[in-house]
């Protein structure tokens, strides 16, 4: 059981690590990974070219055995993710502005390649 939880996070660890340099890749700038308060986590938080805060929520799956890995954010978490996303605009000295959701989901293969799909802004229908 150790081993499994032990995987689960190392897998998660190393989606969060390729989402960050897909974005980066990509002109954003990432200002914090693994934001922590009292009532959870932010995996990423990063600045758009645009100069938009975004949050960021990260799933990753090794394989599709238990659907594609963005199937997993539901509208709970979306609303949770928006909660933390004020506790930390609240935790900021400086202004904030506007403030997205998004999410990165990866997908690694069994040969290990990977695949990263974002979507911008959960909350727009």
């Amino acid at each position: 059981m150790a081993q499994e939880v032990r995987d689960r996070r190392e897998t998660g660890a190393s989606g969060e690590a390729l989402a960050a340099a897909y974005l980066t890749a990509r002109g954003w700038t990432v200002l914090a990974r693994n934001w922590r308060c009292r009532t959870g986590e932010i995996d990423i938080i990063a600045r758009d070219p645009d100069g938009v805060m975004v949050v960021c929520e990260v799933k990753t799956r090794r394989g599709l055995g238990y659907g594609d890995p963005l199937e997993s954010i539901t509208y709970a978490k979306v609303r949770r993710l928006r909660e933390l996303a004020m506790e930390w605009v609240r935790s900021q000295e400086e202004r904030v502005g506007p403030v997205r959701l998004d999410a990165v989901g990866v997908l690694v293969d069994a040969r290990g390649l990977s695949s990263v799909r974002h979507v911008v802004n959960l909350e727009k229908p």
